[in-house]
């Protein structure tokens, strides 16, 4: 069986006809590299689209992803059509493998990654693509075509051999260099291409390298060593991760793509590597998640210490530890080096993703208070001490600060995990999670033999619970609600029994978790709350929520049933397992930016859960499947 046969079996090909087929992909059909400091989408038919550099916040270098004249890319692809293509990654990586076949022609292959070196100092930013005739003979083309600052710079090219260099008005370069028979001309609609012949056997490389001046030729950069370097840092990485359940193959992926959006000089993780991918078409629910958000990095403690990845677990952790450093007061998103997330502004000069606008960088609701994310940190310090770290007497001084800030300001209203823009309110998610801060406080306090704030902060959370339990209720005290005096269902809730605020079995717990599934749910999949927000406009089902799903279902004992619902989110991930914020429950697309860390994060959370709720029933265990982190 031949290499295109093989891995036909394996997924669904994309067939164009002509050069408009393209226009038909989406977001999801791409694949992403990356190299601990910036990542690319290469779309199906291989093309770059999207790419920030030097970091995943700069502004774009490659933008055709929301304007395709004005934004940039880079391809390397057949010339004549018709042709069909297949994404993989090479198994245990984040190289990406597109191969390329036209009957009666041949098939190409090609390799495309971002150099890792697991060490800050020694970044390169670069992207190398070979690209390689498996059998037959086929015409190639290489457009390298950037526009710097998100399209708004003037960009001027000079050829130099086998070398291309992009120059921006406002000073950035961009270096691209060829190996082989490649030449490099001007194209007419932009930027510069070459077309060459390529015959079974034979192979070229195509390398992009940041801020160069210099031309040089490809084995400067030394393609070979990076790709096998690169390829054995990955495989490795995954040998020591831990999980050998049901589902290894989309935890592992979700695990390789975490590590791919963690930020190698800080450990911060971006929420996803795009902005304003809109969470439904023609809407306006376009937000720039290129940033870092506190509750998303305590979710990651959790997930890389269930998979064994301690370094990461530590970083992740030391990241938020070293900001409160910096600025005591915790905020709830941060730039990946720990500073302030900028301004939200509209870029009004190029024109969405599929048309739909405002295309926002930065993000309004850096000012925003969610109470929530004090409980978020305080249950990764948990879980980082509990999972072989030690809490330091300086990190515990602010910690300590942290849960005191809890103990004196839960009753105020906040603005919830949602991000609504439609004022404060007293939501039971945030008190939830305030409580949660000071359990977790109350339980580290011993270690450091603060026995009087165990007692207080335990008092505190003692009389939260209570509060909780009547203020959170409904009317006829039969399940919880959303916020306090109002009576509509939010998917935040089905955190209750995964917090161990009540026991899974509570009738009070069963019937917030049927009510959720009655009024926001669509098949397996759930939205977020059915609400006015202040934001308005359509959006999809919420991937992590339909997790929490799960969860809470394999913990109430009904595990077919949260498998069912595990299964339809992990089955709707695209075609190499990734995974954006939102799902169209009426056709399975995927909806806002991509790939989201927060659906994989609950894929993986969730995934355990199920693993260990199995296993509980295959031994004749009535325990509740509660995964806790040990040493």
């Amino acid at each position: 069986m031949d290499l295109y046969s093989a891995a036909k079996r394996l997924g669904r090909p994309f067939v164009f006809t002509d050069e408009s087929s393209a226009r038909g992909l989406t977001v999801a059909d791409h694949g992403l590299i990356g190299d601990g400091f910036s990542a690319a989408l290469v779309r199906a038919d291989g093309t770059i689209d999207w790419l920030c550099l030097p970091r995943f916040d700069s502004p774009s270098v490659f933008g055709a992803l929301l304007d395709e004249e004005k934004g940039g890319s880079t391809s390397v692809g057949p010339v004549e059509f018709p042709f069909e293509t297949l994404q993989r990654y090479d198994p245990g990586t984040n190289v990406l493998e597109p191969v390329f076949r036209a009957e009666g022609r041949g098939s190409l292959r090609l390799t495309v990654y971002m150099p890792w070196a697991d060490d800050p100092r020694s970044a390169v930013h670069e992207v190398h693509r070979r690209v390689q005739c498996v059998e037959g003979e086929m015409m190639v083309r290489v457009v390298f075509d950037p526009r710097f600052g998100y399209g708004s710079s003037d960009t001027s090219y000079e050829i130099m051999g086998r070398s291309a260099l992009a120059k921006a008005s406002t000073g950035e370069r961009l270096m691209a260099v060829l190996s082989g028979a490649g030449r490099w001309e001007q194209r007419p609609g932009g930027g510069v291409e070459a077309v060459f012949p390529l015959k079974a056997g034979e192979r070229v490389w195509v390398v992009i390298s940041w801020n160069t001046t210099q031309p040089e030729s490809v084995l400067t950069y030394r393609p070979y060593e990076a790709l096998r370097n690169t390829r054995s840092r990955w495989r490795e990485w995954v040998r020591g991760l831990q999980y050998d359940g049901p589902w290894r193959h989309h935890v592992i992926r979700s695990g390789l793509l975490l590590k791919l959006l963690m930020y190698s000089p800080t450990g911060a993780m971006v929420a996803a590597p795009t902005t304003s991918i809109p969470e439904w078409l023609g809407g306006h629910r376009n937000w720039d998640y290129r940033y870092t958000w506190t509750r998303d990095t305590a979710m990651a403690v959790r997930a890389a210490n269930l998979l064994g990845c301690r370094s990461e677990a530590r970083e992740f952790f030391h990241f938020v530890r070293d900001t409160l450093e910096r600025d005591r007061k915790l905020q709830i998103m941060y730039t990946i080096d720990g500073g302030r997330v900028p301004d939200e502004r509209t870029l009004d000069h190029i024109s969405g993703y599929r048309g739909c606008t405002p295309v926002r960088v930065g993000n309004g609701a850096r000012d925003q208070v969610q109470l929530d994310t004090t409980g978020a940190l305080m249950d990764a310090a948990y879980v980082y001490e509990r999972g072989g770290g030690s809490l330091t007497a300086r990190g515990w001084r602010r910690l300590r600060e942290v849960v005191d800030h809890v103990a004196a300001n839960w009753a105020e209203p906040d603005h919830g995990i949602w991000e609504p823009r439609a004022g404060k309110r007293h939501n039971v998610h945030s008190k939830l999670m305030s409580w949660l801060a000071l359990r977790r406080g109350a339980e580290l306090a011993p270690l450091f033999g603060d026995l009087d704030l165990r007692r207080r902060w335990q008092a505190v959370a003692d009389e939260l619970h209570a509060e909780l339990c009547v203020r959170g209720l409904d009317a006829a005290g039969k399940h919880f609600v959303a916020a306090y005096d109002h009576d509509h269902p939010d998917a935040s809730l089905l955190l209750l029994p995964i917090h161990g605020f009540l026991p899974p079995s509570d009738e009070r717990i069963l019937n917030t978790v049927e009510w959720i599934r009655n009024d926001l749910g669509d098949g397996p999949y759930v939205y977020r709350y059915r609400a006015d927000d202040g934001v308005g406009g359509a959006e999809g089902a919420f991937v992590l929520c339909g997790f929490w799903l799960a969860e809470a279902l394999a913990m109430a004992g009904h595990i077919d049933e949260a498998q069912q619902v595990f299964v339809a989110h992990a089955e709707a991930s695209n075609h190499l397992g990734l995974l954006s914020e939102e799902i169209d429950p009426s056709n399975k697309n995927l909806l806002g930016n991509f790939p989201q860390a927060f659906s994989h994060l609950g894929l993986i959370n969730a995934a355990a859960r199920i693993d260990l709720a199995l296993r509980l029933r295959d031994e004749g265990s009535g325990r509740v499947p509660e995964v806790e982190i040990g040493r």
